[in-house]
C-alpha cells in the first residue's frame, strides 16, 4: 500500500517515485511565487549595472566594473531562477509525473556555478592590477557604490520572506544581500583612497568581492549540487525520520527509506514498513503522512505496508535495517 497525501493508493514495491497525475490537484505544493519581485529585481539590477560600467569607466575604478560584472551575472542569475520557479509551478502531466520541479535545483546549481566563474575572471584580472595599479576617482567610486547598497539592498528585501523554505528564492537573496555589503565595501574603498591616495586599495578591494563572494555562494553550490544526486535536503536528518516512523504503532521494522528533493522547496519520501499485525487500514496511513508533513515537511511520502518484510528484491542501502 502506498500513500501520497492527500491521496492513499496502492503501489509497486520497488517504487520510490509516487506517480504524480495531473487529476490530482493535492499532490502538487509548488512554492508561492515571486514573479513582481523578480521582475522589479531584474529591472533595478539591470539598469544599474549600465549605471556601474559607464562609471567604472568613466572613473577608471576596477572595483566598480567588478560589482559592475558580477551584478551582471546577478541579472543573469535571477532571469535563470525565474524560469526555474515558474516552470517549477507547471502543473504534472503523464510524461513529467513531477512536473518541473528539479528546474529550481539546476538552477540554484547554474547560478552557483556562474558566480565561481564571474569570480575567477575577476581575481585574475585583480592580480594583474596589482602589479600596476592606476588613479581612480573616488568620488564617483562612493556615489555609484552607495546607490548599489540601495539597489541590492532593496531586491534583497523582496526576496526575504522565502529565503528559509526555497533554496532557489535563497540563492536570489544570498546575492543581493552579498551585492549590498560588497557596495558598502567599496564605498569605504574609495573613501580611503581620498583620504590616502593608495591605487592599490581599488584591486585588492575587488580581489576581496571575489572572496566574499565564493565564501557566501559556496554552500549554495555545494547543497545544489547535493540535491541534483538525490542527496537528503540538509533540513532534514534522515535517522529521526526512521525513528519516528519506528516508533509508530504496530511497526516492527523499517527499511528502504529513501528521502530526496522534488525541488528547492518540496520533498518526497518512499518507504517499507513491516507490521506483523496486519494492515492497519488507511486512517494510519493518513495520519502518518500528516505527521510526516508537520514535523519534517515532507509532502510527497509513498509508504508501503509488510506483514514479515518481503524478499522483493529492492536492495536495501547499506546502513539502513
Amino acid at each position: 500500500m502506498s500513500v501520497d497525501h492527500p491521496h492513499a493508493r496502492h503501489g509497486h514495491p520497488c517504487s520510490h517515485d509516487p506517480q504524480h497525475g495531473a487529476g490530482h490537484p493535492g499532490h502538487h505544493h509548488g512554492p508561492a511565487s515571486y514573479d513582481r519581485a523578480f521582475a522589479a529585481g531584474i529591472a533595478l539590477n539591470l539598469a544599474f549595472v549600465l549605471a556601474e560600467a559607464f562609471y567604472g569607466w568613466v572613473s577608471g575604478s576596477l572595483a566598480l566594473f567588478a560589482d559592475a560584472g558580477h551584478n551582471l551575472s546577478d541579472v543573469a542569475g535571477l532571469i535563470l531562477a525565474w524560469a526555474a520557479a515558474a516552470a517549477g509551478r507547471l502543473r504534472p502531466t503523464d510524461r513529467r509525473t513531477y512536473g518541473w520541479a528539479r528546474a529550481s535545483i539546476l538552477a540554484a546549481l547554474a547560478n552557483g556555478m556562474l558566480l565561481l566563474f564571474a569570480m575567477g575572471a575577476l581575481a585574475l584580472e585583480a592580480f594583474q592590477r596589482l602589479q600596476s595599479p592606476e588613479p581612480v576617482s573616488g568620488v564617483t567610486v562612493i556615489v555609484v557604490a552607495a546607490v548599489g547598497v540601495v539597489v541590492n539592498g532593496l531586491t534583497a528585501a523582496l526576496f526575504m520572506s522565502g529565503r528559509q523554505s526555497d533554496l532557489n528564492i535563497r540563492g536570489a537573496f544570498l546575492h543581493m544581500a552579498g551585492d549590498a555589503l560588497v557596495s558598502l565595501g567599496v564605498v569605504a574603498a574609495g573613501v580611503l583612497y581620498l583620504q590616502f591616495g593608495w591605487a592599490w586599495l581599488d584591486p585588492l578591494v575587488s580581489l576581496a568581492i571575489a572572496a566574499v563572494i565564493v565564501a557566501g555562494s559556496w554552500g549554495l553550490l555545494r547543497q545544489s549540487l547535493h540535491l541534483a544526486f538525490d542527496g537528503v535536503p540538509d533540513s532534514i536528518a534522515l535517522g529521526e525520520v526512521r525513528d519516528w516512523l519506528a516508533g509508530q504503532p504496530g511497526v516492527a521494522d523499517v527499511h528502504d527509506l529513501h528521502v530526496w528533493a522534488l525541488g528547492t522547496s518540496d520533498t518526497a519520501l518512499s518507504v517499507h514498513l513491516v507490521m506483523p499485525g496486519g494492515h492497519p487500514g488507511d486512517a494510519f496511513l493518513a495520519a502518518l503522512a500528516e505527521g510526516l508533513v508537520h514535523r519534517f515537511h515532507i509532502h510527497h511520502p509513498t509508504i508501503q505496508i509488510e506483514l514479515d518484510g518481503l524478499a522483493d528484491g529492492c536492495e536495501k542501502p547499506a546502513g539502513l535495517a
